[in-house]
């Protein structure tokens, strides 16, 4: 399997579609059961979560996001990040320590390998990547927008795509871009 390369472009897809800049979060959800071609949650292993973060490492490095790694429902999908994101972001760390079978093996792997890596419960990220099913989602900003890949599948296991963008509020006299400095048309003051 040429899992690096493959995650390594998705991502790039991710951050350039989604516009993901320095310091912002994208958070990855990774079954690598899924990626072997097993049922999620059956038999990860740290072998397959290593390319994975190897990619995740190879895009920051260019971008300069902070990668968030989701654990497994064992974890209530708890997050992986390091502490300057944890800090950045004003998070209250938690007490637990991923390993393959209580918090997944790409959990576990980053745990291990990130600098200083704290778990927290939740984040709000400007993008994810979702490779097996593990459901992100729940650690989106509020209005996500899928992003369909161009490779579809990593491994065995699927690959989905957000990243977010502000809420638009306002009714029919809200304004979303401004063009030029608009003609005194009943202002509110």
């Amino acid at each position: 399997m040429n899992i690096q390369p493959q995650v390594e472009l998705v991502l790039r897809e991710l951050c350039k579609a989604g516009n993901v800049q320095a310091g912002q979060l994208l958070v990855i959800g990774t079954s690598t059961s899924e990626v072997l071609g097993h049922h999620i949650g059956t038999s990860g292993t740290e072998e397959v979560a290593a390319p994975i973060f190897a990619a995740v490492e190879a895009v920051r490095a260019e971008i300069g996001f902070h990668p968030v790694f989701q654990c497994c429902e064992h974890l209530n999908r708890a997050l992986v990040l390091e502490r300057t994101a944890m800090l950045d972001y004003r998070l209250e760390p938690v007490s637990a320590i991923p390993v393959p079978r209580a918090g997944g093996s790409m959990a576990s792997y980053a745990f291990k390998h990130l600098k200083q890596a704290y778990l927290v419960e939740a984040v709000q990220a400007h993008a994810g990547i979702d490779i097996g099913g593990t459901l992100i989602g729940m650690h989106l900003k509020a209005v996500a927008i899928p992003l369909r890949p161009s490779i579809r599948m990593i491994g065995h296991a699927s690959v989905q795509l957000a990243y977010t963008r502000p809420k638009l509020i306002g009714g029919p006299r809200a304004v979303y871009v401004l063009e030029e400095k608009p003609a005194d048309a009943g202002f509110c003051e």
